[in-house]
């Protein structure tokens, strides 16, 4: 049920009507904080055009200290800090093991034990494009398909590794100069599912088997746009050892595009 509504909603949201478009926002907004007034353009032909819509220039300023990483998008910070060994909390009491979230990958998991995560969580009312935390070079993205559970707090609190049963994708980056890695993963939802990503010229969704891999060599810029969720969910992020959060990043803070998320490490690892 939960795959064939998030199918439903995203053939609705595609229907491209004005008038459609205005009633369905008009909706919307009774039920979420949702304000156009950073948005370009602020008339849509579609829902979805509304919901993986542009800001104006300059609505976002990029941190552009080297010695951070940016947060890739708009969100509310869920649980963060220090990877323990291989595991991460989902919520408090719920652990999860990166390979698990990476597609059963345990050599890539290996590559992050100890490190640094935030998990960022978009609402429905949020800018949902995402961007590059980093000067870097994009190496490939994994597709993994999967189920559609809510990502709220409640689901979160009740659904065991619910971020390693959801439609995700694994975007995989290599830092300039080193071998330092940084993964995305972001992750869909129910009514939210399909990703799209500017370096790969498809769009990934849940009729795709899984996982996929998807080689690219493209090289992006901090802050530079990778994407969107064709509606919206969550962005995990993911460090290796020697990196930290930067101050005021700690659950329950909402942060914005192109804010100091992580510090870089001295060395590369």
């Amino acid at each position: 049920p939960r795959i064939a509504l998030t199918r439903l909603m995203g053939w609705y949201s595609g229907i491209r009507s004005p008038l459609l478009a205005r009633a369905s926002i008009a909706v919307w907004r009774l039920f979420s904080d949702l304000d156009l007034r950073e948005a370009e353009p602020r008339h849509y032909q579609s829902l979805q055009e509304c919901f993986t819509r542009r800001l104006k220039p300059g609505a976002r300023v990029v941190d552009a200290e080297p010695s951070v990483f940016v947060s890739p998008s708009d969100g509310i910070v869920g649980e963060c800090g220090a990877v323990s060994g291989t595991q991460v909390l989902q919520a408090k009491g719920f652990p999860y093991t990166l390979a698990e979230l990476l597609g059963g990958d345990e050599a890539l998991a290996e590559r992050y034990r100890d490190g640094s995560y935030v998990t960022l969580r978009l609402t429905s009312a949020m800018y949902h494009r995402f961007h590059a935390p980093c000067d870097a070079r994009m190496t490939r993205a994994t597709y993994i398909s999967g189920d559609a559970w809510n990502v709220n707090p409640i689901a979160l609190k009740r659904v065991e590794r619910l971020f390693c049963r959801n439609e995700r994708a694994v975007l995989h980056f290599e830092l300039p100069g080193s071998d330092t890695p940084l993964l995305l993963v972001p992750v869909a939802a129910i009514l939210v599912a399909s990703i799209r990503l500017h370096a790969l010229d498809v769009t990934l969704h849940l009729r795709w088997p899984g996982p996929n891999e998807l080689p690219c060599d493209v090289p992006v810029q901090r802050g530079e746009e990778l994407g969107w969720f064709e509606h919206g969910s969550t962005i995990i992020v993911l460090a290796p050892r020697g990196h930290g959060l930067c101050p005021g990043i700690a659950t329950g803070a909402r942060v914005q595009m192109g804010q100091g998320l992580m510090t870089v490490a001295r060395q590369p690892l």
